[in-house]
C-alpha cells in the first residue's frame, strides 16, 4: 500500500487542511513577492539613481519612497491570491481582501507622504527658494492625508462608504477645533511669516522669552528651531511668533553694517578750557589740524568783536572734552572699516553720576559678528588710551584698589 500517496488524498480530501495550506502558500508568495520587489526593483532604481547625475532622483531613494512602494507588491498577491484558494471560507476571503486593500491605502499614504518629504528636500536644496520654505504647508498636507487615508481604512474594514464617516465629521467639529487648535493657529502663523517675510531661514532672531538668540535653522508647521550661539537648540512654537515679538537681525545683514553704539564716561573734574601751548601741539595732530585751524578763526573772530574782552565769561574758548570730541571724529571717519555712508555721530549725553558720557554712534562695514567686535574693541581701547592726551580722566567707580591708594596719602 502506498501510504505516502494515502496521506496526501487525506489532506487533500480535508476542506480545512487545504485551506490551511492555501493560505500558508499565500503567505509564503507574498513574503516571496516582497523580497523580489525590495531586491530587484528597490537595488535596481538605487542602481540607476547612483549613475545619473541629477541630485532629485537621491532625495527620493533617500526618502525611502521606493522601499514604501514596494510592500503594495504583498498586500496586491494577497488581495488577489484569496480568490485561488480552493475551499476558501467566504469570510475569511472578505476579511483577507479588506485587509490587503486597508494595507494598500496605507502602503499608498506613506509612499506619497515619502513623496511630499523628497519633493521638501528638493525644493530646499534651490538657492533661490531656501529662504522662503514649504515644510509648513506641506506638513499640513500630510496631516490632510493622513485624515483622509484613516477614513478609507476605516471605512475599508467595515465595509461601509467612507461619506458615512465624512458626514460625521460636522458632528465633531468642535472636537476637531480643540483637537487641532495648535495646528490651525501655526498654520495661520506660518501663511504669515512667510507672505510678509517675517522670518527666513538662516536669519538671526532674538526672542529672550524663549531663550532664543541665534541663527533659524527649520520652519516647520508647528515649531521653529533657532540654533542658538552656545550651539543649543531652542524650539519656538511657530504662533508664537505672531503672538509676541521678536527681533530679525536680516536688516543688518542686507544693509551691509553693523551698529557701534559705546559710551566712554568722562570724569567731569578734568573738563577744562584749553591753554595755548595745548592748541599749538593739537594743531599738529594730522586728524585736528583743520579742525584746530578752523575753531581757531572762528574764535579769534569771535573775541575782537568783543568790546568786554577782559571778562572770560564772555570770550569763547577751547575746551579739553570739545576736542577731543572732534578728534573722534574724525579717527572714525578715517577708519578703514568704518562704514562711510551710514549715520556716523560723536555725541554728548546727560551727565551722570557716573560723569559726562561721550557716545560714539557709527556702523562698521562688515557684519560679521567676529570681526564685528574686534572692530569696536580696538576702537575702544584707542579711546581709552587717547584720553589722557587731551587732560581727560575716564571714570569708573572706587574700588579697593583705589581706596587703598588714598590711604597711602
Amino acid at each position: 500500500m502506498d501510504w505516502e500517496n494515502l496521506g496526501i488524498r487525506s489532506l487533500l480530501s480535508d476542506p480545512l487542511a487545504v485551506q490551511v495550506l492555501g493560505l500558508t502558500a499565500l503567505i509564503l508568495v507574498s513574503w516571496i513577492a516582497l523580497v523580489i520587489a525590495r531586491r530587484i526593483l528597490v537595488v535596481g532604481i538605487r542602481l540607476v539613481v547612483s549613475r545619473s547625475a541629477a541630485q532629485w532622483d537621491d532625495r527620493l531613494v533617500d526618502s525611502r519612497l521606493f522601499i514604501r512602494l514596494a510592500h503594495l507588491a504583498p498586500a496586491l498577491v494577497i488581495y488577489y491570491g484569496t480568490g485561488a484558494i480552493p475551499g476558501l471560507d467566504e469570510t475569511i476571503e472578505t476579511l483577507l481582501q479588506r485587509l490587503a486593500v486597508a494595507a494598500i491605502v496605507l502602503v499608498v499614504a506613506l509612499s506619497v507622504s515619502a513623496f511630499i518629504n523628497a519633493m521638501n528636500d528638493i525644493y530646499a536644496g534651490l538657492a533661490a527658494y531656501r529662504s522662503r520654505p514649504i515644510k509648513g504647508y506641506l506638513q499640513l498636507l500630510k496631516i490632510a492625508l493622513g485624515v483622509v487615508a484613516a477614513v478609507v481604512i476605516v471605512a475599508t474594514l467595515f465595509d461601509k462608504s467612507p461619506l458615512i464617516f465624512l458626514s460625521g465629521l460636522g458632528a465633531m467639529t468642535a472636537v476637531l477645533l480643540l483637537v487641532f487648535r495648535d495646528t490651525i493657529l501655526s498654520l495661520v502663523a506660518s501663511v504669515q511669516l512667510t507672505s510678509n517675510e517675517m522670518i527666513r531661514v538662516g536669519d538671526w532672531i532674538e526672542m529672550p522669552q524663549y531663550g532664543a538668540d541665534g541663527d533659524v535653522i527649520d520652519i516647520a508647521l508647528h515649531t521653529v528651531k533657532v540654533q542658538n550661539w552656545d550651539k543649543t537648540i531652542a524650539t519656538i512654537p511657530t504662533h508664537k511668533l505672531i503672538e509676541d515679538s521678536f527681533k530679525n537681525w536680516r536688516g543688518m545683514s542686507q544693509a551691509g553694517g553693523r551698529r557701534i553704539k559705546r559710551a566712554i564716561y568722562i570724569d567731569l573734574n578734568t573738563i577744562r578750557f584749553l591753554e595755548p601751548d595745548e592748541i599749538e601741539r593739537f594743531g599738529r595732530y594730522k586728524l585736528l589740524q583743520d579742525y584746530i585751524e578752523r575753531k581757531r578763526l572762528e574764535v579769534d573772530s569771535h573775541n575782537d568783536s568783543r568790546a568786554d574782552r577782559d571778562i572770560n565769561a564772555n570770550l569763547r574758548r577751547l575746551t579739553n572734552v570739545g576736542t577731543f570730541r572732534a578728534y573722534v571724529v574724525n579717527h572714525l571717519r578715517s577708519h578703514p572699516r568704518i562704514h562711510e555712508n551710514m549715520t556716523l555721530m560723536v555725541r554728548q549725553l546727560e551727565p551722570t553720576p557716573h560723569g559726562l558720557p561721550i557716545e560714539v554712534y557709527c556702523f562698521t562695514n562688515v557684519t560679521d559678528w567676529g570681526e564685528y567686535e574686534d572692530i569696536q574693541s580696538d576702537l575702544l581701547d584707542h579711546l581709552l588710551a587717547v584720553a589722557p592726551d587731551f587732560g581727560l580722566r575716564a571714570f569708573q567707580s572706587p574700588s579697593g584698589a583705589d581706596l587703598s591708594a588714598l590711604g597711602t596719602h
